[in-house]
Protein backbone atom coordinates (compact mmCIF):
# COMPACT_ATOMS: atom_id res chain seq x y z
CA UNK A 1 0.00 0.00 0.00
CA UNK A 2 2.87 2.38 0.76
CA UNK A 3 4.52 2.96 -3.26
CA UNK A 4 -0.03 3.17 -4.46
CA UNK A 5 0.48 6.08 -1.55
CA UNK A 6 3.49 7.61 -2.66
CA UNK A 7 2.51 7.91 -6.29
CA UNK A 8 -1.47 9.03 -5.53
CA UNK A 9 0.71 11.69 -3.21
CA UNK A 10 3.03 12.64 -6.24
CA UNK A 11 -0.40 13.11 -8.31
CA UNK A 12 -1.76 15.23 -6.18
CA UNK A 13 1.01 17.60 -5.96
CA UNK A 14 0.05 19.04 -9.80
CA UNK A 15 -2.33 21.37 -9.89
CA UNK A 16 -6.70 20.58 -11.25
CA UNK A 17 -5.94 22.09 -14.24
CA UNK A 18 -2.64 20.29 -15.07
CA UNK A 19 -4.12 17.40 -13.85
CA UNK A 20 -7.08 17.96 -16.31
CA UNK A 21 -4.90 18.54 -19.24
CA UNK A 22 -2.86 15.02 -18.52
CA UNK A 23 -6.42 13.23 -18.44
CA UNK A 24 -7.42 15.41 -21.58
CA UNK A 25 -4.62 14.12 -23.73
CA UNK A 26 -4.13 10.48 -22.37
CA UNK A 27 -8.07 9.96 -23.08
CA UNK A 28 -7.28 11.87 -26.91
CA UNK A 29 -4.38 9.18 -27.01
CA UNK A 30 -6.46 6.25 -26.38
CA UNK A 31 -9.50 7.37 -28.86
CA UNK A 32 -7.08 8.41 -31.87
CA UNK A 33 -5.79 4.72 -30.75
CA UNK A 34 -9.19 3.66 -30.90
CA UNK A 35 -10.08 5.48 -34.05
CA UNK A 36 -7.39 4.06 -36.15
CA UNK A 37 -8.06 0.70 -35.12
CA UNK A 38 -11.42 1.41 -36.16
CA UNK A 39 -10.61 3.19 -39.43
CA UNK A 40 -7.93 -0.08 -39.96
CA UNK A 41 -10.60 -2.02 -39.61
CA UNK A 42 -12.94 -0.57 -42.39
CA UNK A 43 -9.94 -0.75 -44.63
CA UNK A 44 -9.57 -4.12 -44.08
CA UNK A 45 -12.96 -4.65 -44.80
CA UNK A 46 -13.47 -2.01 -47.86
CA UNK A 47 -10.68 -1.68 -49.66
CA UNK A 48 -7.90 -5.01 -49.02
CA UNK A 49 -10.37 -8.02 -49.02
CA UNK A 50 -12.74 -8.90 -51.37
CA UNK A 51 -13.50 -12.44 -50.49
CA UNK A 52 -16.34 -14.72 -52.56
CA UNK A 53 -18.08 -17.27 -50.33
CA UNK A 54 -19.57 -19.67 -53.53
CA UNK A 55 -16.67 -22.39 -54.89
CA UNK A 56 -17.58 -22.24 -58.56
CA UNK A 57 -15.36 -25.32 -59.56
CA UNK A 58 -13.00 -27.56 -58.35
CA UNK A 59 -9.90 -28.92 -59.76
CA UNK A 60 -11.94 -32.37 -61.32
CA UNK A 61 -13.18 -29.38 -63.67
CA UNK A 62 -9.57 -29.09 -64.67
CA UNK A 63 -8.99 -32.63 -65.16
CA UNK A 64 -7.16 -32.62 -61.99
CA UNK A 65 -7.34 -35.14 -59.07
CA UNK A 66 -6.92 -33.61 -55.68
CA UNK A 67 -7.93 -34.02 -51.88
CA UNK A 68 -10.57 -31.87 -50.42
CA UNK A 69 -8.32 -30.77 -47.15
CA UNK A 70 -9.21 -29.13 -44.07
CA UNK A 71 -7.17 -27.51 -41.37
CA UNK A 72 -7.39 -25.46 -38.22
CA UNK A 73 -5.66 -22.25 -37.48
CA UNK A 74 -4.20 -21.01 -33.66
CA UNK A 75 -7.17 -19.57 -33.12
CA UNK A 76 -9.41 -22.65 -33.56
CA UNK A 77 -10.41 -21.11 -37.53
CA UNK A 78 -10.92 -24.01 -39.56
CA UNK A 79 -9.70 -23.58 -43.03
CA UNK A 80 -10.37 -25.33 -46.40
CA UNK A 81 -7.83 -26.35 -49.10
CA UNK A 82 -7.19 -28.55 -52.02
CA UNK A 83 -4.07 -30.38 -52.38
CA UNK A 84 -3.19 -31.36 -55.98
CA UNK A 85 -0.68 -34.53 -55.86
CA UNK A 86 2.66 -33.92 -57.93
CA UNK A 87 4.35 -35.75 -60.96
CA UNK A 88 7.33 -37.35 -61.07
CA UNK A 89 8.29 -34.13 -63.05
CA UNK A 90 8.00 -32.31 -59.89
CA UNK A 91 11.18 -33.27 -58.33
CA UNK A 92 9.19 -33.62 -54.90
CA UNK A 93 8.71 -30.01 -54.21
CA UNK A 94 5.69 -29.15 -52.55
CA UNK A 95 3.77 -25.62 -53.53
CA UNK A 96 2.60 -23.74 -50.79
CA UNK A 97 -0.01 -21.45 -52.63
CA UNK A 98 -0.74 -18.56 -50.94
CA UNK A 99 -3.69 -16.37 -53.56
CA UNK A 100 -4.51 -12.89 -53.72
CA UNK A 101 -7.04 -10.55 -51.82
CA UNK A 102 -9.71 -11.53 -54.31
CA UNK A 103 -12.89 -14.56 -54.91
CA UNK A 104 -11.56 -17.80 -53.47
CA UNK A 105 -9.23 -20.67 -54.49
CA UNK A 106 -12.27 -21.73 -57.15
CA UNK A 107 -11.15 -18.50 -59.00
CA UNK A 108 -7.52 -20.36 -59.35
CA UNK A 109 -8.39 -23.79 -60.82
CA UNK A 110 -7.09 -23.01 -64.49
CA UNK A 111 -3.61 -21.68 -63.24
CA UNK A 112 -3.35 -24.72 -61.14
CA UNK A 113 -3.83 -26.88 -63.71
CA UNK A 114 -1.55 -25.11 -65.66
CA UNK A 115 1.10 -25.08 -63.26
CA UNK A 116 0.29 -28.68 -62.64
CA UNK A 117 0.92 -29.65 -66.30
CA UNK A 118 4.03 -27.29 -66.62
CA UNK A 119 5.69 -28.17 -63.17
CA UNK A 120 4.54 -31.68 -62.01
CA UNK A 121 4.90 -29.89 -58.44
CA UNK A 122 2.43 -31.17 -55.52
CA UNK A 123 0.21 -27.91 -54.26
CA UNK A 124 -1.88 -27.30 -51.12
CA UNK A 125 -3.99 -23.90 -52.08
CA UNK A 126 -6.38 -23.20 -49.81
CA UNK A 127 -8.92 -20.09 -48.54
CA UNK A 128 -7.76 -17.65 -45.77
CA UNK A 129 -10.19 -16.86 -43.47
CA UNK A 130 -14.08 -15.28 -44.97
CA UNK A 131 -13.07 -16.57 -48.18
CA UNK A 132 -14.62 -19.35 -50.17
CA UNK A 133 -15.77 -22.44 -47.29
CA UNK A 134 -13.23 -21.42 -44.57
CA UNK A 135 -14.64 -19.94 -41.46
CA UNK A 136 -14.05 -16.53 -39.93
CA UNK A 137 -13.29 -13.40 -41.71
CA UNK A 138 -10.31 -12.09 -43.62
CA UNK A 139 -7.57 -9.75 -41.56
CA UNK A 140 -3.89 -9.27 -42.20
CA UNK A 141 -2.74 -11.25 -38.70
CA UNK A 142 -5.79 -13.59 -39.79
CA UNK A 143 -4.04 -14.35 -42.89
CA UNK A 144 -0.55 -14.68 -41.39
CA UNK A 145 -2.21 -17.45 -38.99
CA UNK A 146 -3.44 -19.46 -41.87
CA UNK A 147 -0.36 -19.43 -43.71
CA UNK A 148 1.63 -20.93 -40.82
CA UNK A 149 -2.03 -23.42 -40.23
CA UNK A 150 -1.20 -24.56 -43.71
CA UNK A 151 2.39 -25.05 -43.26
CA UNK A 152 1.91 -27.02 -40.36
CA UNK A 153 -0.71 -28.87 -42.15
CA UNK A 154 2.13 -30.06 -45.06
CA UNK A 155 5.11 -30.49 -42.65
CA UNK A 156 2.87 -33.83 -41.00
CA UNK A 157 1.47 -34.82 -44.16
CA UNK A 158 2.85 -38.42 -44.87
CA UNK A 159 3.42 -37.72 -48.43
CA UNK A 160 5.23 -34.29 -48.69
CA UNK A 161 8.81 -34.03 -47.60
CA UNK A 162 9.01 -30.99 -45.31
CA UNK A 163 12.54 -29.72 -46.77
CA UNK A 164 10.83 -29.23 -49.98
CA UNK A 165 7.77 -26.45 -49.75
CA UNK A 166 7.95 -23.71 -51.75
CA UNK A 167 6.08 -20.58 -50.76
CA UNK A 168 4.08 -19.43 -53.99
CA UNK A 169 2.78 -15.83 -53.21
CA UNK A 170 0.54 -13.77 -55.84
CA UNK A 171 0.06 -10.17 -54.97
CA UNK A 172 -1.50 -10.15 -51.68
CA UNK A 173 -0.49 -13.87 -51.01
CA UNK A 174 3.38 -12.31 -51.67
CA UNK A 175 2.86 -10.44 -48.68
CA UNK A 176 1.69 -13.57 -46.94
CA UNK A 177 4.81 -15.57 -47.97
CA UNK A 178 7.41 -13.33 -47.43
CA UNK A 179 5.86 -13.08 -43.60
CA UNK A 180 5.88 -16.85 -43.14
CA UNK A 181 9.23 -17.20 -44.79
CA UNK A 182 10.81 -15.01 -41.84
CA UNK A 183 9.42 -17.67 -39.32
CA UNK A 184 9.29 -20.38 -41.25
CA UNK A 185 12.11 -21.11 -44.43
CA UNK A 186 10.99 -22.31 -46.99
CA UNK A 187 12.99 -24.36 -49.49
CA UNK A 188 12.71 -21.20 -51.80
CA UNK A 189 10.21 -18.62 -52.27
CA UNK A 190 8.50 -17.40 -55.48
CA UNK A 191 6.57 -14.17 -55.29
CA UNK A 192 4.19 -13.29 -58.37
CA UNK A 193 3.59 -9.29 -59.00
CA UNK A 194 4.62 -8.49 -55.59
CA UNK A 195 4.18 -4.90 -53.32
CA UNK A 196 6.88 -3.84 -51.05
CA UNK A 197 4.70 -2.43 -48.48
CA UNK A 198 0.58 -1.53 -48.05
CA UNK A 199 1.90 1.91 -47.27
CA UNK A 200 4.07 2.15 -50.52
CA UNK A 201 0.78 1.00 -52.26
CA UNK A 202 -1.31 3.68 -50.28
CA UNK A 203 1.05 6.34 -51.24
CA UNK A 204 0.71 4.79 -55.03
CA UNK A 205 -2.91 4.83 -55.03
CA UNK A 206 -3.90 7.97 -52.86
CA UNK A 207 -0.96 10.45 -53.12
CA UNK A 208 -2.94 13.68 -52.00
CA UNK A 209 -4.45 11.80 -48.31
CA UNK A 210 -2.74 11.11 -44.92
CA UNK A 211 -3.57 7.15 -45.81
CA UNK A 212 0.64 6.75 -44.99
CA UNK A 213 -0.19 6.91 -41.10
CA UNK A 214 -2.95 4.50 -41.15
CA UNK A 215 -0.93 1.55 -43.17
CA UNK A 216 2.38 2.19 -41.67
CA UNK A 217 4.23 -1.52 -40.97
CA UNK A 218 0.89 -3.23 -42.72
CA UNK A 219 1.90 -5.90 -45.05
CA UNK A 220 5.55 -4.61 -44.87
CA UNK A 221 7.33 -6.62 -46.46
CA UNK A 222 10.00 -4.40 -47.62
CA UNK A 223 11.15 -4.73 -43.97
CA UNK A 224 10.91 -8.55 -43.54
CA UNK A 225 12.08 -9.88 -46.44
CA UNK A 226 16.08 -9.39 -45.23
CA UNK A 227 15.23 -11.92 -42.71
CA UNK A 228 14.05 -14.18 -45.48
CA UNK A 229 17.85 -16.55 -45.94
CA UNK A 230 16.82 -18.50 -48.79
CA UNK A 231 16.32 -18.22 -52.60
CA UNK A 232 13.88 -15.89 -53.39
CA UNK A 233 12.42 -15.61 -57.33
CA UNK A 234 10.16 -12.58 -58.22
CA UNK A 235 8.43 -12.21 -61.19
CA UNK A 236 6.57 -9.32 -62.33
CA UNK A 237 4.49 -7.78 -65.29
CA UNK A 238 5.74 -4.66 -66.75
CA UNK A 239 2.40 -3.40 -67.81
CA UNK A 240 0.63 -4.21 -64.32
CA UNK A 241 -1.13 -0.63 -63.38
CA UNK A 242 -2.07 -2.81 -60.38
CA UNK A 243 0.73 -3.27 -58.57
CA UNK A 244 3.92 -1.02 -60.59
CA UNK A 245 6.77 -3.54 -61.48
CA UNK A 246 8.60 -0.56 -59.47
CA UNK A 247 7.12 -2.62 -56.22
CA UNK A 248 9.12 -5.81 -56.80
CA UNK A 249 12.14 -4.47 -58.18
CA UNK A 250 12.47 -2.65 -54.83
CA UNK A 251 11.63 -5.74 -52.97
CA UNK A 252 14.07 -7.56 -55.18
CA UNK A 253 16.75 -5.27 -54.32
CA UNK A 254 15.90 -5.31 -50.12
CA UNK A 255 16.26 -9.82 -50.79
CA UNK A 256 19.22 -11.60 -50.31
CA UNK A 257 21.31 -13.65 -52.47
CA UNK A 258 20.61 -15.77 -54.25
CA UNK A 259 17.79 -13.94 -55.97
CA UNK A 260 16.40 -13.63 -59.52
CA UNK A 261 13.87 -11.56 -60.98
CA UNK A 262 12.09 -12.16 -64.14
CA UNK A 263 10.38 -9.33 -66.05
CA UNK A 264 7.73 -10.48 -68.11
CA UNK A 265 7.10 -7.24 -70.93
CA UNK A 266 3.79 -8.48 -72.40
CA UNK A 267 1.60 -9.44 -69.05
CA UNK A 268 -0.07 -7.21 -66.69
CA UNK A 269 -1.39 -8.20 -63.06
CA UNK A 270 -3.68 -11.25 -63.41
CA UNK A 271 -2.46 -12.79 -66.37
CA UNK A 272 1.13 -13.64 -65.94
CA UNK A 273 0.43 -17.32 -66.41
CA UNK A 274 -1.07 -16.65 -69.73
CA UNK A 275 0.28 -13.48 -70.99
CA UNK A 276 3.94 -13.85 -69.73
CA UNK A 277 4.93 -16.39 -71.87
CA UNK A 278 8.17 -18.29 -72.38
CA UNK A 279 9.81 -15.86 -69.77
CA UNK A 280 7.16 -16.90 -67.03
CA UNK A 281 7.42 -20.59 -67.32
CA UNK A 282 11.27 -20.86 -68.11
CA UNK A 283 11.84 -19.11 -64.70
CA UNK A 284 9.71 -21.12 -62.31
CA UNK A 285 11.11 -24.31 -64.16
CA UNK A 286 14.58 -23.68 -63.75
CA UNK A 287 13.84 -22.09 -60.16
CA UNK A 288 12.08 -25.33 -59.20
CA UNK A 289 15.44 -27.57 -61.63
CA UNK A 290 17.79 -25.57 -59.21
CA UNK A 291 16.24 -26.30 -55.92
CA UNK A 292 15.83 -29.68 -56.68
CA UNK A 293 19.54 -29.67 -57.65
CA UNK A 294 20.39 -27.83 -54.60
CA UNK A 295 22.52 -25.37 -56.66
CA UNK A 296 21.40 -22.37 -53.97
CA UNK A 297 23.44 -22.69 -50.74
CA UNK A 298 22.19 -23.03 -47.71
CA UNK A 299 22.58 -19.31 -45.39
Amino acid sequence: MGPMHGKSANWRRFSPVARILAAAVIGLILGLAALMGFLWTQLESKFIFFPTRELEFNPSHAALAYEDVAFVTEKGRMLHGWFIPGTSGGHGITWLWLHGNGGNISHRVEDLAMIHHRLGVHILIFDYQGYGRSEGKPTEKGTYQDARAAVEYLVNKPDVDPEKIVYFGRSLGSAVAVNLAVEKPPLGLVLVSPFSSLEDMARLSYPFLPVGWLTRGRYDSISQIPSVKRPVLIVHGLLDETVPVAQGMKLFDAANEPKRFQALPAAAHNDTQSRGGSGYWNSLERFMADLAKDEFPRN
